[in-house]
């Protein structure tokens, strides 16, 4: 894990270190223990403490194969190992919570899909969704606290994570795990990023991750999570009126390039005005005009932290004993919180 964490391959570890990439294979299957020189280095050059390597209880592996990125195909090798090292030392920190804290329960519905999806199969999946949630007709008003609400662990991803991973889901550990880029705070866009993979999560339990069309599938089950078709459909404009769209934006919370899209694919546009708009958009650029504030930030992994805290147990300590170095642990805790402004003195 740590090594993957740090992008590193057995034999770049090696070199660093010392000795051959069979023996850091040898190391990480258990077959065989670094010395203590060696173990020195190898905490100087992965940056994290001795303890942190301690015998423990068996970690849970999120393979790529179950996991679904955004961006597969412009993702190297390295970059997703990296991803998939984190969202495991995420789920070994939300097991330690949970040994004080009852979470949330795993609430995704259980739906009977085709064999290969259609289109009002995907509409439907989408309705079904909200339904079973009890989101109420209209916009729904947090994503985020949806999934957080129904047992899913979302967080974002660290600063350092490369870009191209962007976003990514998957459910091959005790719970599923969202994780949303460091790098997007546009409200509109972490919205939309968090139903599309709420959309794996419900129509790709079992789909082979990275082709076009399960991440086409995804995006058609955001738009009508977001903006159910019965309830926008007759506001949408049928020619180019960025007023308007801004006026939507606003309401539904989500991006001008996903209403644009929304409208071509719902037949409110035509494409000649459907390519105008998106030539206006590209001129315009990310951030798009018309920000709606802050992205939608986790909450529950912050506030179980408190729970424990006012319960009289020192979190660092838990952790501590699990394994988790304090710097790690803060990482994933201010992925997985509010941002709070801080306080600062000039004297």
């Amino acid at each position: 894990m740590a090594r993957r964490l740090r992008r590193k391959t057995k034999a770049t570890l090696a070199r660093e270190v010392g000795v051959t990439p069979t023996a850091i294979g040898q190391f990480e299957k258990n077959l065989s223990k670094p010395t203590q020189g060696v173990l020195a280095r190898l905490c100087l050059q992965l940056g994290l403490p001795r303890e942190f390597f301690g015998a423990g209880r068996p970690l849970a592996l999120l393979p790529a194969s179950g996991a679904h990125f955004r961006s597969l195909r412009s993702t190297s090798a390295a970059s997703r190992e990296q991803a998939l090292a984190y969202g495991e030392l995420c789920l070994e920190l939300v097991d330690l919570v949970g040994a004080y804290v009852d979470l949330p329960s795993v609430s995704l519905p259980e739906l009977e899909l085709p064999e290969e999806l259609t289109d009002e199969a995907i509409v439907e999946a989408a309705r079904l969704t909200r339904a079973a949630w009890g989101i109420a007709p209209g916009p729904v008003p947090s994503v985020v606290q949806a999934l957080e609400a129904h047992g899913i662990i979302a967080l974002r991803l660290p600063t350092e994570t490369d870009a191209a991973v962007d976003a990514f889901s998957t459910y091959s550990g005790a719970r599923p795990l969202v994780f949303l880029s460091p790098t997007k705070d546009d409200k509109a866009r972490s919205r939309f990023d968090a139903a599309h993979e709420l959309g794996h999560l419900v129509l790709h339990p079992d789909t082979e991750p990275g082709s076009k069309l399960v991440e086409q599938q995804a995006h058609q089950f955001a738009a009508e999570f977001l903006m159910p078709r019965d309830e926008i459909v007759e506001d949408l404009p049928r020619r180019i009126n960025w007023p308007a769209f801004h006026e939507l934006k606003r309401h539904w919370g989500v991006s001008l390039r996903a209403l644009v899209y929304r409208a071509h694919s719902l037949g409110r546009l035509s494409e000649a005005s459907y390519r105008r708009a998106n030539q206006q958009l590209s001129v315009w650029g990310h951030p798009e005009p018309g920000p709606l504030g802050p992205a939608e930030s986790p909450q529950v992994l912050g506030i179980a932290r408190q729970l424990i805290t006012d319960g009289g147990y020192d979190f660092e300590a838990i952790m501590a004993a699990g394994r988790i170095a304090p710097e790690v642990t803060e990482a994933v805790m201010d992925a997985a919180s509010t941002v709070r402004p801080k306080l600062q003195f000039v004297v």
